[in-house]
């Protein structure tokens, strides 16, 4: 199979799915808002809070920006450094300011954390099974067949796409469930998004230190900025590894430094207590 890039790089291409997706969203809070809302949340009750709705807008603008021209365009195309980009905003910058965007009344709306779907909702938030789906999810997008023949099937990069945000979404889960129950502990978390930073690890390595071409799909002439192949597939793992894994790490310190002020009171109780002063005497 050969590809071909079009010359006109920066020519404007209109997706009208990412629009009628935007657009849908929109409808879709709407009516949650004044049609659903009304009938679970108590009167003098907020439907939505400050931080919901400002992480809303921040999931919706990311959605776009990563799916619409011209970061769509340039990542299929062009550079998979920058497919590369695309993907890290779909999987971890959208899918938790989507989490956080839910008010809890909605969460358990959907989720139903009682009778048989309840058993359901335990099972989604199993982090062993999100954190083996996210991860084999990782693996499969990054095989040459996988991307070369997104690149030629409109339909399967698509599908490819969706199943990131779902796999993605769902790992996040144990993590910002908007039901705190359904959490894993702080230390736990830690741990968890460790895991989660070590098997991109392997793709990343490929593209890195790859002599040749790894994707047919983005070894063409037509080269935005000048970036040839090599430089395109090494920026394309630093992104994935640097970038996703300092993100992550992120993460982890905040997780680190919320369980360390949750049990700071603990700790200053022992250093007080009476029978501590009364063995220093």
């Amino acid at each position: 199979m050969v590809f071909a890039a079009d010359p006109q790089i920066w020519r404007f291409q209109f997706h009208p799915e990412v629009w009628i997706l935007v657009a849908g969203i929109l409808l879709l809070a709407l009516y949650t808002v004044k049609i659903v809302a009304p009938n679970f949340v108590p009167d003098g009750k907020d439907i939505y809070t400050r931080k919901n709705f400002y992480a809303f807008w921040a999931a919706l603008f990311s959605l776009w920006f990563a799916s619409d021209w011209p970061m769509h365009d340039i990542s299929e195309e062009y550079l998979y450094s920058v497919h590369m980009v695309q993907h890290m905003i779909i999987s971890l910058i959208v899918p938790p300011l989507i989490l956080t965007a839910l008010p809890v009344w909605l969460t358990r709306l959907i989720f139903a954390p009682s009778g048989r779907a309840g058993i359901l909702t335990k099972s989604i938030a199993n982090p062993i099974a999100a954190g083996l789906i996210y991860n084999f999810v990782v693996i499969v997008t990054h095989l040459p067949f996988a991307v070369n023949y997104s690149i030629e099937n409109g339909s399967f990069h698509y599908f490819l796409h969706l199943a990131v945000f779902v796999s993605s979404l769902w790992m996040w889960l144990p993590v910002i469930n908007p039901m705190k129950e359904f959490r894993i502990s702080l230390p736990t978390q830690m741990v968890y998004l460790f895991l989660m930073s070590v098997v991109p690890t392997v793709p990343a390595g490929f593209l890195t230190f790859a002599g040749g071409a790894l994707y047919d799909a983005y070894d063409h002439q037509v080269r935005l900025w000048g970036i040839d192949i090599t430089t395109d597939q090494q920026l394309a793992g630093f992104v994935m590894k640097l970038v996703g894994g300092i993100y992550l790490w992120v993460w982890i310190a905040t997780r680190f430094f919320q369980w360390s002020r949750r049990n700071q009171p603990d700790m200053v109780l022992v250093e007080n207590s009476p029978e501590r002063s009364n063995t220093s005497s």
